[in-house]
């Protein structure tokens, strides 16, 4: 795992894209914030696990309960918290925001930030992707897959507060700036 100093240097300052999806009546999406993804966000050298490097990241600044897996192969989204996905290696084709959203091809390296509510699922991958996830320190995890949890969703979804830090870039990071409260 790499030290402070060093992962300091693995983290490359990118400019987020911003992604805003219309509720589809299955999947709400965030009504205010919209999806960030970091093309590139992180440098993974060899010799290093890139899993590590991506959660001891996403762990320095706040985000944790991570995981290491894949991205589900069907519709789903987290109505009581946000979730940050770091592609550890490999690359993978994702929707995102439902059936009417959007699909990216996302790649060792890049992070995509889901403020809660936005739907995601993954429609194809290469053999070896790995996803490391992770939650900002507040917030329940739940996973929702039937439209007759949208309802619910919608009073839940606008509960759950900004995250005092970027996953990425902490502090300083385009998410405080994108996810303005009120």
């Amino acid at each position: 795992m790499p030290g402070r100093a060093k992962l300091a240097e693995l983290v490359n300052r990118r400019e987020p894209l911003a992604f805003r999806f219309a509720d589809d009546g299955f999947v709400p999406n965030h009504p205010r914030w919209p999806m960030l993804v970091y093309p590139g966000a992180v440098t993974l050298p060899d010799g290093v696990d890139p899993a590590s490097v991506v959660e001891e990241l996403f762990r320095s600044n706040g985000w944790g309960d991570g995981w290491r897996n894949g991205i589900f192969a069907y519709v789903h989204y987290h109505s009581r918290i946000h979730e940050v996905l770091g592609i550890a290696r490999g690359m993978a084709e994702v929707r995102f925001g439902g059936d009417k959203g959007k699909v990216l091809t996302v790649k060792a390296g890049d992070v995509a930030i889901l403020p809660a509510g936005t739907g995601h699922q993954r429609l194809s991958s290469s053999s070896d992707l790995l996803v490391v996830g992770a939650y900002p320190p507040f917030g329940t995890y739940d996973l929702c897959i039937r439209v007759e949890q949208h309802e619910a969703a919608l009073r839940t979804i606008p509960e759950v507060g900004r995250p005092e830090k970027d996953p990425v870039y902490g502090r300083e990071g385009p998410l405080l700036t994108a996810w303005q409260e009120g």
